[in-house]
């Protein structure tokens, strides 16, 4: 079953692949991003996906510029950010300024997923 598409943001390619390959055995199609928050957003923003996943456990400050970018974007605005994971403090600064995106742990993420894909 064909749930949508993710782009994925995570700025670790190894553990990047990992996670998309279990997305895709979820059942979306995923394009991913793993080196530069700026040249994915520009791949994004010319082909919108239908959620934003954007791994919180690396590079926190990387992750929330990209969606602070993205979230102001008129084509993308719309779309669901989804953060997966991450460290309290990074997290309270995140929320603190994308406070409509979601959030959840990487345990969670399926659940979460689905829930959007039904949306």
């Amino acid at each position: 079953m064909d749930k949508g598409r993710i782009f994925l943001f995570h700025w670790h390619a190894a553990e990047a692949k990992l996670h998309a390959e279990q997305l895709r055995d979820w059942g979306w199609r995923v394009d991913l991003e793993a080196e530069d928050g700026a040249r994915g957003s520009q791949v994004l923003i010319a082909n919108p996906p239908d959620v934003i996943l954007i791994y919180h456990t690396r590079l926190p400050s990387h992750g929330r510029a990209t969606a602070d970018y993205l979230a102001q974007q008129k084509v993308t605005q719309a779309i669901p950010i989804v953060f997966v994971g991450g460290e309290y403090d990074a997290l309270q600064k995140t929320r603190a300024k994308l406070p409509h995106a979601l959030y959840v742990s990487e345990n969670m993420l399926k659940p979460q997923l689905d829930e959007l894909a039904l949306s």
